[in-house]
């Protein structure tokens, strides 16, 4: 491994960050030299208490305390936090930024762009809590959005955040069955949706299977639309109108309750539902967005996201650190690839989040923002969803910005955040993802359930328990499916499903889902290592590699799909094993190579190994329809074994 440095902080940016005065607090705290990140890391994982207590008074927060920062417990799920403790998150949220300031910019596919001001934000979500309130709407309720990634969905949270409420959203793209597979389990009183929505230039009318849902979810006492016309449906700002002049009123809560339900992909079953404790995903995300990436009351917060993901949750949270957040709702590449550069120019955005897929699209649309756009405020660009590569490193560096730092993300649904990500104040190495996030006792287990060594390969583990692991999933009294879900692997910790390795520089290197992750004659192989190599060819569109049962042994079969008119001839067949290797190795060749029209992905554009490791070993695909293209998967039958 190379660790090829490509950026590092300036002096200056490094003494003026959030993260150098979360450090100096800490040293009066602890009375600790705390010389170095690792040092400072160390500290706020052995000692979870005092660290997060630190946190809660460094962000200022709102609320009681409490006089007891944590109680282990006999286990993981039974660790508390603040267990005396009484906050309310949207106070603290609503507690951010002046009146006159913009709090949210949005933007639709159209080119529509909307601002809405801190103080519209405090008078229209106070409105939303007590239209909610008069609903019969009271704290542990659920109210869930199916909606595009509009500002309406913002404000409608922090309404219903305000008064206890728990919040689940969804996008509009999901069928009515993927969407009652999910909302169906959690019995929401109110529905937000929208008439309609734009995606890759085709407007979609939502009304018909508004009503479907609608008329299928028993619980419901209102249903509401974001529209600008009259429909058999309450439009959001005649909802509101009533309760403009309200005073906002907050529901202090205890820490641990429920503030958020996500879902988990659906794609081996029903989606499970997450819960998670509203302050826990609050004070984690806030404090990733303030020391992890140095956000600044001010910055201008971008992360190209739906509300089906859980991006969309931690997007909303950067409001909690003073920052102007940008939504955008559309296809990213439309009308023109450089679609998303034009915004942070036009926006002058400091923080530019994306998926790593969309890089590597940007890559091989040959597109060059470094020439074409000005990004001088720009400081930040994330990247998360799947594995950032290292040519994707490579490009944004020479492509996009050279002085920028490029953080790699790595957590998920199931945590609200991160268990490695960027460190504003160190150097960012080529392939890497810079360090461990504060707070997350992140390291690699050997199959043994040992801290691997550097650069070997295992499972990624969180040794300590934090804020925003979740309380629980819903239905599931006894936590069986939630023990089952994460503490199974090795007993006593979290382990989240990602292959992974520990660089020498204090970094990690993310190969892909271990439940992906390949058996070539008795190695196992991260699925990425294979996708870099691959996907670097100018006729490969993307690749998916998955294991199958034959004759007795396992092989590897990849597909790939093409692009510009090219086909997978014995020359291109060639070539891409003799690549995969000299530049990986021997073991990284696939038995098989066969090029496929579409491969079938989530809707959060992740693609689906494991629906497809079904197909073609005969077994059966549970829930098609939490799919994007679940007609992808017919063509793989073909190889049914």
């Amino acid at each position: 491994m190379s660790n090829e440095l490509l950026w590092q902080p300036s002096d200056e940016a490094i003494a003026n960050s959030a993260l150098t005065s979360l450090t100096v607090a800490a040293r009066e705290v602890t009375g600790l030299a705390l010389d170095s990140y690792a040092q400072l890391h160390k500290w706020s994982v052995n000692h979870p208490g005092d660290f997060w207590s630190l946190i809660w008074d460094h962000l200022g927060i709102i609320g009681d305390k409490g006089s007891v920062n944590y109680k282990a417990g006999k286990n993981f799920i039974d660790a508390k936090f603040f267990p005396e403790s009484s906050l309310n998150i949207a106070e603290n949220i609503l507690a951010q930024g002046k009146d006159h300031e913009i709090a949210i910019v949005a933007i639709d596919e159209a080119g529509n762009r909307s601002e809405i001001t801190w103080g519209q934000l405090r008078t229209k979500s106070a409105a939303v809590a007590a239209a909610l309130t008069d609903l019969g709407v009271v704290a542990g309720d659920r109210v869930a959005a199916w909606t595009p990634n509009y500002a309406e969905v913002i404000i409608y949270a922090l309404g219903a955040l305000s008064i206890g409420a728990v919040v689940s959203t969804s996008s509009p793209d999901f069928a009515p069955s993927a969407v009652l597979d999910r909302f169906g389990q959690i019995e929401p009183k109110v529905l937000l949706a929208a008439q309609s929505y734009s995606y890759n230039g085709k407007s979609f009318d939502c009304i018909e299977r508004l009503t479907e849902i609608a008329n299928s979810l028993p619980t419901l006492v209102k249903t509401v639309v974001i529209s600008d016309q009259e429909n058999e449906f309450t439009t959001f700002e005649n909802w509101i109108a009533p309760y403009l002049t309200t005073q906002a009123k907050f529901v202090r809560l205890p820490f641990n309750h429920p503030g958020f339900v996500l879902f988990s992909s659906g794609t081996t079953g029903k989606p499970k539902c997450i819960i998670h404790s509203a302050a826990g995903v609050y004070l984690k995300a806030v404090a990733e967005h303030r020391y992890q990436f140095d956000t600044k009351p001010g910055d201008k917060v971008f992360f190209y996201t739906t509300c089906g993901w859980m991006m969309w949750n931690w997007l909303a949270t950067g409001l909690g650190a003073g920052a102007t957040i940008v939504l955008f709702d559309g296809q990213p590449m439309y009308p023109n690839p450089e679609r998303l550069f034009d915004i942070a120019q036009s926006e002058k955005l400091d923080f530019f989040g994306v998926s790593a897929k969309f890089i590597d699209s940007a890559a091989k649309a040959d597109l060059k923002p470094l020439q074409t756009h000005d990004l001088s405020n720009l400081k930040v660009i994330a990247s998360t969803g799947s594995v950032l590569t290292p040519e994707s490193f490579d490009y944004v560096y020479h492509d996009v910005k050279k002085d920028v730092h490029l953080a790699s993300m790595s957590g998920g649904t199931d945590i609200c955040g991160c268990f490695a990500a960027g460190v504003s104040t160190l150097p960012v190495y080529r392939g890497e993802l810079q360090g461990p996030v504060l707070g997350m006792a992140t390291d690699v287990y050997d199959v043994q359930g040992k801290p691997a060594a550097h650069d070997e390969k295992g499972e990624l583990v969180c040794t300590v328990p934090f804020p925003s692991k979740p309380i629980g999933f819903w239905g599931d009294v006894d936590n069986a499916k939630y023990r089952s879900a994460y503490y199974e692997g090795f007993p006593g910790v979290w382990t989240h499903g990602d292959f992974a390795a520990k660089t020498k520089t204090g970094g990690f290197i993310i190969y892909g889902r271990s439940d992906a992750t390949l058996n070539s004659k008795g190695v196992r192989i991260g699925t990425a290592e294979i996708y870099r190599v691959v996907e670097n060819f100018a006729q490969v569109q993307e690749a998916m590699a998955v294991s199958q049962d034959f004759e007795g042994d396992t092989r590897v079969v990849l597909f790939v799909t093409l692009k510009n008119g090219a086909e997978l001839t014995p020359e291109l067949e060639k070539e891409l094993k003799t690549a995969l290797r000299v530049q990986a190795s021997p073991r990284h060749v696939p038995d098989l190579i066969l090029a496929a029209p579409e491969l079938p992905r989530t809707k959060s554009n992740k693609l689906v190994e494991l629906a497809v490791g079904d197909v073609i070993n005969g077994r059966e695909v549970r829930n098609r329809d939490a799919l994007a293209n679940p007609a992808a998967l017919d063509w793989f039958k073909q190889f049914k074994i």
